[in-house]
């Protein structure tokens, strides 16, 4: 059951918050003509005595007023995601998921903060959201089993880079306390005879245990790069596979057809953000936090830079790409933009410039990937 509001009658429905926790779900509830919101403990986790808590509910407020009531649930996204959502909706109950991030909060020094609180606020807000205003909250957009899954693969992926940096940071950082600046055998190779062959600045073999750690850290290294090729293959898989579950995988094809976007890139770009629609450019930038957030009070007017909402490692994603779009493009009309203004500037100013040139680009993907308009001057890989 998709949610809506447009048949939203405050007279019959009966509004509804869950405030979810790792240990207990708070359920608040206003009914039709209540003064306040009534209170109820669920163990979490235990879907079916919120269903019937719910059913409950509905049926009392229906004999109260006379006439079938609807329940209408929200509660924040997080720790629970998108399951308990499909669940309700399965069941026929009126549920929005809600982005807490979007939620105007109190500017005192300290201002209290409870589950109760939040609850009974959430409230609030669903009833205005339902009411038609529609910036109070920013409502998720619930995906389908198979969308989420889609995404799995390039997040792992992403996760495993991430240790893999780790350690190699940590092998570097293990044989610069003994004087070794080279190391070798980083990305593959006989690390075990170069273990062997080395010596400290001092001229002494590795010491025994400290051999033996970075021995370690070595196979957790070789580990994690067969995990990655093998989520390389599952990605390649999911994407060219014409039955693949894969949301909008002609995108990503097609965002592979530009030099300097590669396949991982293209998929997790795709799988993240041009699987949704977007109203307009500046929908596209804000959704990951590229939009620049202005400070103006009075007299106060100044530039706060980027928001840096919403997902942080595709936020990343764009600004590395922004980097080899200079590399591999560079008669675009976005690269020259770049160093016209950019260039030669100095270090921050290249830094504030990489982020500006990450939004236009990923504007620019946007518009490439929804009506094909190729970037003023990009090119193609030969098919």
């Amino acid at each position: 059951m998709e949610n809506s509001s447009s048949d939203y009658c405050p007279k019959t429905s009966v509004i509804v918050s869950v405030e979810l926790s790792k240990r207990n779900w708070l359920v608040a509830s206003l009914s039709p003509g209540a003064a306040k919101p009534s209170l109820r403990t669920i163990p979490a986790g235990n879907s079916a005595a919120l269903i019937s808590h719910l059913h409950n509910l509905e049926c009392k407020a229906a004999d109260r007023i006379g006439e079938p009531a609807a329940i209408r649930l929200c509660f924040e996204i997080g720790y629970d995601g998108f399951w308990l959502a499909r669940l309700l909706r399965s069941n026929d109950i009126d549920t929005y998921v809600l982005d807490p991030a979007s939620f105007l909060v109190s500017r005192r020094g300290r201002r209290a903060k409870t589950d109760r609180i939040d609850a009974e606020a959430m409230i609030g807000i669903l009833k205005a959201y339902l009411a038609g205003d529609k910036s109070v909250c920013r409502v998720v957009d619930v995906p389908s089993p198979e969308e989420e899954d889609a995404r799995r693969v390039m997040r792992e992926r992403g996760d495993l880079v991430h240790e893999r940096t780790r350690i190699i940071s940590r092998i570097r950082g293990l044989l610069a306390l003994q004087g070794i600046r080279t190391v070798k055998a980083i990305k593959g190779g006989d690390w075990s005879k170069q273990l062997d062959e080395m010596r400290t600045g001092d001229g002494r073999p590795l010491p025994p245990n400290l051999h033996r750690q970075i021995e370690r850290c070595f196979e957790r290294l070789a580990l994690l790069n067969d995990q990655i090729k093998d989520i390389e293959r599952d990605r390649a898989e999911v994407v060219l596979h014409e039955e693949s579950t894969f949301p909008c995988r002609e995108k990503a094809v097609r965002l592979e057809q530009l030099k300097g976007i590669g396949p991982n890139s293209a998929a997790m770009l795709v799988a993240e953000v041009f699987c949704r629609k977007f109203e307009s450019r500046r929908h596209v930038a804000a959704f990951l936090g590229l939009a620049p957030a202005p400070f103006a009070s009075g007299d106060v007017s100044r530039d706060q830079g980027i928001s840096k909402a919403g997902n942080r490692s595709t936020r990343v994603q764009m600004v590395e790409l922004a980097w080899c779009w200079l590399k591999y493009q560079p008669s675009s009309e976005l690269t020259v933009w770049y160093r016209n203004r950019f260039k030669g500037n100095g270090a921050r100013a290249a830094k504030v410039g990489i982020v500006a040139l990450a939004r236009k680009l990923l504007i620019a993907l946007w518009r490439f990937v929804e009506t094909g308009l190729v970037p003023q001057g990009a090119e193609l890989r030969a098919a």
